[in-house]
């Protein structure tokens, strides 16, 4: 597990308390991308499975039903592995 990200299981009551299906969604076919967290962004996985590396902090991997942080300053390479559909929000929560 990397300290630049936490992925935990949710009730739906907090997802609820939390706004999650009041995000956007995102959407993202099989692909491989590098990407850099410039502000903290925590979403929802509503389908799909990806792999991520973190720069200097090792992989983490998530999926359906997870509820996933990025801290500001993360930079990483995603690597969609089932298409992923995702509640997103950027900044704190």
């Amino acid at each position: 597990m990397s300290d630049k990200v936490s992925i935990r299981k949710s009730s739906k009551e907090e997802l609820e308390k939390l706004g999650v299906f009041d995000w956007p969604i995102w959407e993202k076919e099989v692909s491989e991308f590098d990407w850099y967290y410039d502000e903290p962004e925590t979403f929802y996985v509503i389908e799909g499975e990806v792999e991520v590396s973190i720069e200097g902090d090792g992989t983490v991997r998530f999926g359906a039903g997870d509820l996933v942080t990025f801290k500001s300053g993360t930079k990483c390479t995603w690597r969609v592995l089932k298409p992923i559909k995702k509640h997103y929000h950027f900044g704190e929560v």
